[in-house]
């Protein structure tokens, strides 16, 4: 009987026979260093060096830098979804060309992105078009894309989901009453996916695509959508009111949130940087292991685990923190050293009186996306266009030659 060759290179005989759990430890381990290694962390005694010392003096070299910390697991991710990619590529088309963008003419249209070739299209341009690795979001998830109605092109893509419970940043503001923390932070999404498509990024469409985030057309979807729903975790009915967002750079200091503000108010705000944990480095083939591993000593791998270890969303992480100590490695290893700008969008004018419980009444900013739109149009849209017309020299042909490109390197990585 031939064997059966595993896309990463391990061959299966095709039997019935069960590695041990020291044999599944021995594996793990070897497989975490082998692949923190190719990746090109600094990798010595069981600890990482931070790849960023002080986020706040993050340069566009270091911004490279992250970007191929990154490639291996982006990589891996579009190897997972080739066939998607391959046979959706006629999406491309929503791709615009240069001379196809009059920016005086520019339309955004706010488009709900959950079904149908709407949520195609978000899910083919997050993988052909993101550095980061492919994230579908976890537990409530909102997509949108956002459309220029003058040449029906693609602008960008909004993906929101559920919050994480603790995020240091975020918690040190605000004093929630006892006992709610988790009603009050659920009353808010975390934006996992934001931004731009070329060529509306030369005219810097990232920052109209952030206003959108803000606008009551979003919040008013999800106050419909999850009106009377019970959370998963928790099984509480909590209120489904949306009154903050939050989100995290992609690399160091981020631009796109810079100077976000409408008509005199800030949109976003800059509240501080993570502390460069995550598990990006630990690719699906890892974490397919760690989850083996956990499932063959008895422990659960559908939440986190127990006290001290949050359930729910991070439960990724968690999990892999776990298998590390088991197979006699740091924990920590789940710091990457990449740490991440973290912004706050209060989308009510007393934010901090409402997480607190002393009054029980937001008091909603009124945003429609028209007017955000059209504020993003005459503030940097139209000076954007005059000062630099690179914009007009975008050809979408060429960006799907190197999509495919890109698609090449992600099949060699697998194979």
């Amino acid at each position: 009987m031939e064997p059966i060759q595993d896309p990463f290179g391990k061959a299966n005989t095709g039997t019935d026979n069960k590695p041990s759990t020291e044999q599944l430890k021995a594996q793990l381990r070897q497989l975490v260093e082998e692949t923190l290694l190719a990746q090109g962390f600094t990798y010595s005694n069981g600890i990482i060096c931070p790849a960023v010392q002080d986020p706040s003096r993050v340069q566009n070299t270091d911004k490279d830098n992250m970007r191929l910390l990154h490639e291996s697991s982006r990589l891996t991710e579009l190897a997972e979804h080739v066939k998607f990619l391959s046979s959706n590529w006629v999406l491309l088309s929503y791709l615009a060309n240069g001379s196809e963008v009059v920016p005086e003419r520019i339309q955004p249209k706010l488009v709900p992105a959950d079904s149908g070739v709407e949520a195609l299209i978000f899910k083919f341009f997050r993988l052909i078009h993101w550095s980061l690795p492919y994230s579908k979001g976890y537990g409530r998830r909102l997509k949108y894309l956002v459309i220029d109605e003058h040449n029906g092109k693609l602008i960008g893509l909004i993906g929101l989901q559920s919050p994480p419970i603790s995020i240091q940043a975020r918690d040190r503001l605000y004093s929630y009453p006892e006992g709610k923390k988790v009603e009050m932070v659920n009353q808010s999404m975390d934006i996992y996916t934001l931004g731009a498509v070329p060529p509306y990024t030369f005219l810097l469409g990232g920052k109209l695509v952030a206003y959108a985030a803000a606008c009551n057309e979003i919040r008013q979807d999800y106050e419909s959508r999850y009106n009377d729903r019970v959370t998963l975790i928790n099984r509480q009915n909590i209120p489904a009111r949306l009154v903050f967002l939050t989100t995290t750079s992609a690399y160091g200091r981020s631009s796109q949130y810079q100077r976000l503000v409408y008509r005199g108010e800030p949109v976003a705000t800059s509240i501080g940087y993570t502390s460069g944990s995550g598990t990006f480095h630990f690719p699906t083939p890892v974490y397919h292991k760690v989850k083996e591993l956990l499932g063959a000593l008895g422990l659960d791998t559908a939440t986190g685990f127990g006290e001290g270890w949050q359930k729910g969303p991070r439960r990724r992480l968690q999990q892999i923190s776990r298998a590390l100590s088991i197979v006699g490695l740091d924990p920590k290893l789940v710091y990457h050293g990449i740490p991440r700008e973290v912004f706050l969008y209060p989308l009510i004018r007393n934010l901090s009186e409402y997480l607190s419980g002393k009054t029980i009444i937001p008091d909603y900013f009124d945003r429609p996306f028209a007017d955000l739109a059209s504020w993003w149009k005459e503030r940097w849209c139209l000076p954007r266009s005059t000062r630099n017309q690179s914009w007009t020299e975008f050809d979408a042909s060429k960006y799907a030659e190197e999509a495919v490109r890109l698609m090449q390197r992600a099949t060699d990585a697998w194979n």
